[in-house]
């Protein structure tokens, strides 16, 4: 971090903050200019609140060397993370991850849709037991008897479970069922549940919220590292715009920046992206073609009698055959696919 004085700075508040700075741990470096005062700070520079920094009337510019983020950050972590969700691994060199499923398990017709994606090259199977829904009135879910339903599944077909955990009186349960913890768009800065979920075991899928910036992901990810769950997944599912084309605008620059700041892996969500099952199968060849470690794709066998979401969910055969295309594509790219 960078910090500098504006001209006339008396020198005993120059020395104040240099001690001030040094109490926290940090190695202080001072250049001493006509107009100019600039401090060099050197080490864990995520303890100190720019703003508070700010306040001091006699600091000119704060400026950040290196993103606040630490254990998520490139630099601090040159090799690929690779994540183990029961077996599967994802990120790195590891062959692309294709999780698909319905966006809400309505019973134990989770057990042929289950099989059905996996026949088309899923290796993971997601359902929703628990919805964050916009409207009250619309459909929450089955809760713990959907989560029981998707155990069936995967005791069918070997698929590891993919879910959204929405509160933390639900760890528990999660941790015991439920192979990859979903972290929806909406509780992505619910920073108290990121907390609890680092205390977990299982691995975590982290997905960006509505309108929130790369760092403020990549920083809601920190929160789930810094309490000790290194095993996180990015997921890109589009973010809030003023267009109206598609549920949301999907974000592929992403993955070459996460790419490029991070070490985790990282998976595009089109399904929720666009809202639209029509603009699926191009989103997911071109996020396959950007570089992405994964997809995850909502299916389901009757859409059009969907408890929720059936607008963006692919039936199987479509889903088959997105995953045929796609494979290709990652052949182009030097990459496989399971």
């Amino acid at each position: 971090m960078i910090i500098s004085t504006k001209k006339g700075t008396p020198a005993a508040e120059l020395e104040r903050i240099i001690r001030e700075f040094e109490s926290k741990g940090l190695s202080v470096t001072m250049i001493r200019g006509t107009d100019y005062n600039v401090f060099g700070l050197v080490g864990d520079t995520t303890i100190l609140d720019e703003k508070q920094i700010r306040a001091n009337p006699y600091v000119d510019n704060v400026q950040r060397v290196s993103e606040p983020y630490k254990k998520a950050n490139r630099l601090f972590h040159e090799a690929d993370s690779v994540i183990d969700v029961a077996g599967v691994k994802v990120g790195g060199s590891e062959p692309i991850a294709v999780i698909g499923g319905p966006c809400s398990v309505e019973g134990e017709n989770i057990v042929d849709i289950a099989r059905t994606v996996k026949n088309a090259g899923a290796c993971m199977l997601r359902g929703g037991a628990y919805k964050p829904r916009t409207s009250p009135y619309a459909f929450q879910g089955l809760g713990t008897e959907g989560i029981m339903d998707l155990v069936k599944a995967r005791e069918a077909t070997g698929l590891p479970i993919v879910s959204e955990l929405m509160s933390e009186d639900k760890i528990d349960e999660f941790e015991e069922y439920v192979d990859l913890v979903q972290i929806g768009a909406r509780n992505m800065q619910n920073f108290h549940l990121l907390k609890a979920v680092g205390r977990m075991k299982k691995p975590v899928l982290l997905k960006r919220g509505l309108a929130n910036t790369i760092e403020e992901w990549i920083m809601s990810a920190e929160y789930i590292m810094s309490e000790g769950n290194e095993n996180v997944i990015l997921c890109e599912r589009g973010i809030r715009t003023f267009e109206k084309y598609t549920r949301n605008t999907l974000d592929l620059s992403v993955v070459p920046i996460v790419k490029e700041k991070t070490h985790l892996p990282i998976i595009i969500d089109p399904s929720h992206a666009t809202g639209n099952w029509r603009y699926v199968e191009s989103m997911s060849l071109a996020a396959v073609a950007a570089g992405a470690d994964g997809l995850i794709i909502e299916v389901h066998p009757c859409p059009e009698c969907a408890w929720s979401d059936g607008a963006q969910s692919l039936k199987p055969e479509r889903f088959a055959e997105v995953v045929r295309k796609a494979r290709a594509i990652a052949h182009v790219v030097g990459r496989e696919m399971r």
